[in-house]
């Protein structure tokens, strides 16, 4: 029909993501996980298809951390947030739990809290910091791997649908 005009829709988050400059590209995965050689091997293979392309890649890349580059993802992980409704009891619990683990490990403590509801955070990390203060440094430095890998993946999920 004359006069209509065909609106594309917006470009998704992905889109978005594999049309970037590679350094605009690099800041939004860093984002994701701290390690930059991760990060310029994601941005490197783009375009990624779909988001399981995407995911798929962040894995692997993942699974090649060097212990540096772990190192370097975790000095950039912020703590995990607590409900602004927690106690100060419970802050000062988790502060004491964090302390703890740090000095420990040498890093902070690194927990995916993606499929759990806000009520249950405290507890969970709590539960789970004192689970991991008995394990050895090397069973340690492997399931923090794997959290910074859920983490990453969450990340890129909610950056891709944005």
């Amino acid at each position: 029909m004359p006069g209509q005009t065909r609106s594309r829709p917006s470009p998704t988050g992905l889109e978005r993501f594999n049309a970037a400059p590679a350094d605009d590209a690099e800041r939004a995965l860093i984002a994701c996980c701290g390690s930059h050689r991760w990060a310029r091997r994601l941005a490197a293979h783009r375009p990624y298809p779909d988001l399981a392309a995407l995911l798929a890649a962040a894995d692997e890349a993942a699974y090649d951390l060097t212990p540096a580059d772990l190192s370097e993802a975790l000095a950039r992980e912020p703590l995990p947030h607590l409900p602004d409704d927690a106690y100060a009891a419970a802050h000062t619990a988790l502060s004491a739990a964090h302390a703890a683990y740090e000095s420990r490990f040498g890093h902070v403590f690194v927990i995916c809290l993606d499929d759990m509801s806000p009520e249950e955070t405290l507890d969970q990390v709590l539960a789970a910091i004192r689970s991991r203060l008995a394990n050895d440094p090397e069973e340690e430095r492997c399931l923090t791997a794997e959290e910074l890998r859920r983490l990453a993946k969450g990340r890129l999920s909610r950056m891709a649908r944005s």
